[in-house]
């Protein structure tokens, strides 16, 4: 019965953390670990986490970023198989864990996603768009495709041969490493046709449009299709194809 180790970044992040806590502590498969990582929350975050917590470990200190956040979430897990769900994110039902646990016992695979709602962020019942997924495929990153990261679980042991987060790419950062783990190094994958993980939308990085912009341009870079004309206009064509389908399907 492999254990899964559940990262969680937090910065004053009361308003939504007991969400967070309530639908792990409610998950049917219980051997698991729940690692928060807090940039010095000055509010009631850790002391609702503390008061409602399950199978807690908690790092409260100054990161350098998000992305920082969940490095230090892998190198202090215990569990052999990782799964990152920001504060605001929750799992879809009780039965996420046991499920996702079921695939790696059975089949011959490192990583297992699912997929993905956005809802509002103070109506947790209006759905914004569902990121319905699919199996992945040779190229399909390169053709504006990539995984819901946050239903993204992944063996620890990947981690640790493959390498981290880059603190360098900014927001880009999740799709680097997934282009990397799943592109690059062909680690065989499992896509399981269920929602896994509700996302609050209306994060910042999803409202600035200059920020937008940036991380584009660095997955065009991450790619390496930056000087390819033909390779852009597809990449961007196809993306915003897959984004206008997430709304289509809600």
């Amino acid at each position: 019965m492999m254990k899964i180790s559940i990262i969680t970044a937090t910065f004053n992040s009361q308003n939504f953390i007991t969400t967070n806590l309530n639908s792990i502590n409610n998950q049917t498969y219980k051997n698991f670990e729940h690692i928060i990582v807090d940039n010095n929350s000055q509010d009631k975050t850790l002391e609702i986490i503390k008061n409602n917590g399950k199978n807690i470990k908690i790092i409260s200190e100054k990161d350098n970023g998000i992305y920082d956040a969940f490095n230090k979430g892998i190198d202090l897990s215990n569990g052999e198989i990782i799964s990152i769900i920001n504060s605001d994110d929750y799992f879809a039902d009780e039965k996420v864990l046991e499920e996702v646990s079921k695939v790696f016992a059975n089949y011959d695979v490192d990583i297992v996603y699912g997929d993905l709602k956005y809802v509002k962020r103070e109506n947790l019942n209006k759905i914004v768009r569902y990121w319905k997924s699919n199996s992945y495929v040779s190229n399909s990153f390169q053709n504006g495709w990539a995984p819901p990261h946050p239903t993204f679980f992944v063996k620890k042991k990947i981690y640790e041969n493959l390498g981290k987060y880059k603190l360098n790419l900014g927001n880009s950062a999740d799709f680097e490493l997934m282009f990397r783990f799943l592109e690059k190094n062909n680690i065989k994958s499992f896509y399981l046709n269920k929602l896994l993980v509700i996302m609050r939308a209306g994060g910042v990085s999803n409202n600035n449009y200059f920020e937008i912009l940036k991380q584009n341009i660095t997955l065009l870079d991450i790619l390496n299709i930056r000087n390819n004309i033909p390779k852009i206009i597809k990449f961007c064509l196809f993306k915003l194809f897959y984004r206008l389908k997430q709304f289509i399907q809600i």
